[in-house]
């Protein structure tokens, strides 16, 4: 029997859970291709770490970007490859469940569900990943208090004031760690001249990035090339130098979170006040990132214990309740 499947396909990573088994593959979203035979070369990890490495006619690449399909073609042979590795077959069509970016049009919306259909799914459903997020985080959303989440992911940033089982109020912007990555690369050619890429970026920010000073920082020895003679060169940053880097992003996370606190109705507020923001996904895990939103926002920020498998586990919930949690399926497709 086929066992059905929540996929939370995401910008920077796809999470597979299975009905009954819980999550059974954590991947990058890359997929590596040969550009003469138009081949897949590898998925995933492998792929991933060809990323920056590869000769001219194999390329690495993302399909989504800023929680969208930019390709739609390479996406469904992903799609198909991750899903043969969850254990489908042609004989073993299941339902599947996918979580998708609140702020992705009805053409994406359509485009996600034809890839998983074309993939091998006998039928797909969509959730958004906010709701997912408070149903993986425990928020009871079904009563009539209000929950706020805050979703930093590899290309969005989402949130939202949910209460009675919908969305009251919510924010998304296109900004997430793949731009904090970025806005690293392009501090380090601008201040020192010098080429980084993009796995360098995240390397950097994971091993001293933040959102506040913290306690007995450390620095980073980066190496890359020299834009002006091509030279491979040596430099060291500091932390606060990598946090200057991504004030920018930090600032435009806050803002939005300031902004949908603010369209939520006065009572709503009140709940998130006493309840606290819940702060899920990758980016969640930047140091100090929930300190600094709740100092702008003066609310009590909670960091939930999973924060990168938290919007999987919640599409996996909602299997268990496939029938009673329909209208939300219906709320994200429409």
């Amino acid at each position: 029997m086929a066992r059905d499947l929540a996929i939370d396909l995401g910008t920077a990573n796809t999470l597979i859970f299975a009905k009954g088994r819980g999550i059974i593959l954590n991947q990058p979203t890359v997929i590596a291709l040969n550009t003469r035979t138009q081949e897949v070369l590898a998925v995933g990890d492998e792929a991933w770490q060809m990323i920056g490495r590869t000769p001219g006619y194999i390329v690495a690449v993302r399909p989504l970007r800023e929680g969208a399909i930019t390709d739609f073609d390479i996406t469904e042979r992903m799609l198909r490859l991750l899903l043969r590795r969850a254990g489908l077959t042609k004989l073993t069509r299941p339902k599947v469940l996918i979580c998708v970016p609140s702020a992705i049009t009805s053409v994406e919306r359509r485009a996600v569900k034809e890839a998983a259909r074309r993939a091998g799914a006998a039928a797909a459903h969509l959730i958004e990943q906010p709701m997912a997020a408070a149903i993986g985080a425990g928020l009871d959303i079904h009563e009539p208090v209000g929950n706020m989440v805050v979703d930093v992911g590899g290309g969005t940033t989402e949130t939202a004031v949910i209460s009675l089982g919908g969305v009251v109020a919510s924010r998304a912007i296109r900004c997430g760690g793949f731009d904090m990555d970025a806005a690293i690369q392009a501090y380090v050619r601008t201040k020192y001249g010098m080429a980084i890429g993009e796995r360098t970026g995240e390397e950097i920010k994971l091993a001293i990035g933040s959102a506040l000073p913290q306690p007995g920082e450390a620095r980073a020895e980066v190496r890359g090339r020299e834009v002006t003679t091509g030279q491979p060169r040596t430099v060291v940053l500091t932390a606060a130098e990598v946090r200057d880097a991504l004030r920018e992003q930090v600032d435009l996370i806050v803002e939005t979170v300031l902004a949908c606190l603010s369209d939520a109705p006065p009572e709503l507020a009140q709940d998130i006040i006493y309840e606290g923001i819940h702060l899920v996904g990758g980016g969640a895990l930047l140091r100090g990132l929930a300190d600094r939103i709740a100092q702008e926002t003066e609310v009590v920020v909670h960091l939930v214990p999973t924060p990168l498998e938290c919007v999987v586990q919640g599409a996996g919930l909602c299997l268990e309740s496939f029938d009673s949690l329909r209208p939300i399926f219906a709320a994200a497709e429409s």
